[in-house]
């Protein structure tokens, strides 16, 4: 599970990542708006960890721009603004939860916990021929059952659940691979090359497009 810290207190973001990593978490901070507005639009995450007053864009700011693009990802307020009036700001900009600082890490948790049950993961993505059922981690082909590697599940499972958007190499490496400094992303092109051999799909029938020199697009 990713979880998006954006908090301007190292402290606090020291103390955050520790404890969340500790519960299995892969944990991705900002300490200002901007960044954590970058980041959050950038890549894929769980659930996002957002403090109200932050540098360059206050946390209200970052909440609305979010909600713009995405309005599916828990957003988590935790902030030192207490009153009626602004926690209903809050949630009017789109947050899910709110907690007042200090706040106990154990509550914390279990506030996320809470949130990722909300969130109701779809078990079966398909595109074209293709369907996958998340839950008993299998892919079939026009009823064909296919066996991928785990990488190869996860890059494929990646580009269907992002259809119908361009997914550069980049995003990819960084969201599948978690990889976040200058790798060479022509694996990328190696393990589509074996999905798609090992879907054996027709040229008609293969709906996932290379973009040359970005990357690829699944489109139904």
């Amino acid at each position: 599970m990713k979880i998006l810290v954006v908090e301007d207190e190292k402290g606090i973001i020291d103390f955050l990542k520790q404890g969340l990593e500790e519960e299995g978490f892969d944990v991705a901070t900002a300490d200002n708006g901007a960044d954590g507005l970058e980041l959050a639009l950038a890549s894929n995450f769980d659930i996002i960890l957002l403090d109200w007053m932050l540098p360059k864009m206050t946390g209200l700011e970052v909440c609305k721009a979010i909600r713009k693009e995405n309005s599916k990802v828990p957003i988590l307020f935790l902030t030192a603004k207490d009153t009626v009036e602004e926690t209903i700001e809050g949630l009017k900009a789109g947050a899910n939860d709110y907690m007042k600082k200090p706040f106990s890490f154990d509550e914390l948790l279990e506030r996320i916990k809470v949130q990722l049950r909300n969130q109701k993961p779809q078990q079966i993505l398909k595109l074209g021929a293709i369907e996958i059922n998340l839950h008993r981690h299998q892919v079939t082909v026009n009823n064909a059952s296919v066996a991928l590697t785990q990488k190869e599940f996860d890059l494929l499972c990646y580009l269907i659940k992002n259809k119908g958007t361009v997914c550069t190499r980049t995003q990819i490496i960084q969201d599948v691979w978690n990889i976040h400094f200058d790798y060479d992303t022509g694996v990328i092109d190696v393990f589509m090359n074996a999905i798609r051999k090992k879907l054996n799909l027709k040229v008609e029938e293969d709906k996932i497009k290379t973009i040359r020199g970005v990357g690829y697009i699944a489109n139904d």
